[in-house]
């Protein structure tokens, strides 16, 4: 598979046998704290961990692809990369197009407000008349369009710079999910704050192209994450991010 311009690249030792070794390029944002991030210029997170674990079980050697969110999807369909670790949301129409692994995260869609504002907007009925940021490409749009109060939604997407624009005012909440949010508020200095429940459930997977490349990549990919799961290193790569299990459903 071609190679791609890459933050990193990690040459691992073969489990599976060398024969099926390949060099894989795998999208991330790598501005998705704390799934997909750069820290003096490291990239770094629960997703980078994740597929180095993967690679080392299938011998496989990873190409780290960084690019905005909104053009992962663009460039797995024309095969410039090979799979999206950032946070892909299984959802019916992704389903029609590409072939998920089994599901590696399971959380919740969660609206997050300017600290203070918690009262005003406690759930989705509380939407109604107000303005919503969600990432670009994200599934997360979709989600707040099939709301019963979706004509009454002002949905506004962005690349970037959700949460400080929700802090100053310009937007009166943005919706991510439950485990993002929670760690961007712990970590950021911006006044933020979760409101309400999360209301809807959430499962994260790998997509490949759905050929028979794909399809083979996934499998190997999906063998490797069983076994992750059997062995603890999942739950372990979880915890050392988030201090839970979150790669289990509740």
């Amino acid at each position: 598979m071609k190679n791609a311009l890459a933050i990193t690249a990690l040459a691992l030792t073969t489990t599976f046998g060398s024969a099926q070794a390949e060099t894989l390029d795998v999208g991330m944002s790598g501005g998705y704290f704390p799934f997909t991030f750069v820290k003096l210029d490291v990239l770094q997170g629960f997703e980078v961990d994740l597929i180095n674990a993967i690679a080392a079980e299938t011998g496989d050697e990873v190409n780290f692809v960084t690019m905005s969110f909104s053009g992962l999807i663009g460039a797995l369909e024309s095969g410039r990369i090979d799979t999206i670790a950032n946070q892909i949301t299984i959802t019916p129409e992704r389903e029609a197009k590409f072939a998920f692994s089994q599901p590696y995260v399971f959380d919740g869609a969660q609206i997050v407000v300017k600290k203070g504002n918690e009262a005003a907007i406690s759930g989705v009925e509380d939407l109604s008349g107000k303005t919503v940021a969600v990432n670009l490409g994200s599934n997360y749009e979709q989600l707040l369009n099939n709301l019963p109060n979706a004509a009454e939604i002002d949905i506004r997407t962005y690349d970037s710079n959700i949460a400080q624009d929700t802090a100053l005012g310009r937007v009166d909440a943005f919706v991510m999910d439950r485990v993002s949010s929670t760690q961007l508020i712990a970590e950021s200095p911006l006044p933020l704050s979760l409101a309400g429940k999360p209301f809807s459930e959430i499962r994260n997977a790998l997509p490949f192209r759905n050929d028979a490349e794909g399809q083979a990549l996934r499998e190997r990919f999906d063998a490797a994450i069983t076994t992750l799961r059997e062995n603890g290193t999942l739950a372990d790569i979880s915890n050392k991010w988030f201090g839970a299990d979150i790669t289990v459903a509740e």
